[in-house]
């Protein structure tokens, strides 16, 4: 068991900030696409869910700010990827408590 008074309180605050930014159906399909250390696009990442360019955007900025994803810039494109492969473990533990 974890002792909560050795727990840092500004790492529960991260961590809470982060688990609220994939709080989304769409931003958990969006790491789920990002599962396995890929790179897309926002065009790629909006033509995959069917959803417009400017709320694929709005949706990566939000994980983005909140430490989820991180986002270099090559050439004309930005490719958004996982900051941490791990999260997709968060991803998988979810589709695991939703089955039926």
């Amino acid at each position: 068991m974890v002792d909560i008074k050795v727990l840092d309180a500004n790492r529960l605050n991260t961590a809470a900030n982060m688990l609220k930014a994939i709080a989304h159906p769409m931003r958990i399909a969006i790491l789920k696409h990002l599962e396995g250390g890929k790179r897309l696009t926002v065009t790629e990442i909006h033509e995959l869910l069917g959803i417009e360019q400017s709320t694929t955007s709005h949706h990566l900025g939000i994980l983005r700010d909140k430490g989820v994803l991180c986002a270099k810039r090559e050439g004309k494109n930005t490719y958004y990827y996982l900051k941490y492969d791990i999260l997709s473990q968060i991803v998988d533990c979810l589709e695991t408590c939703t089955c039926e």
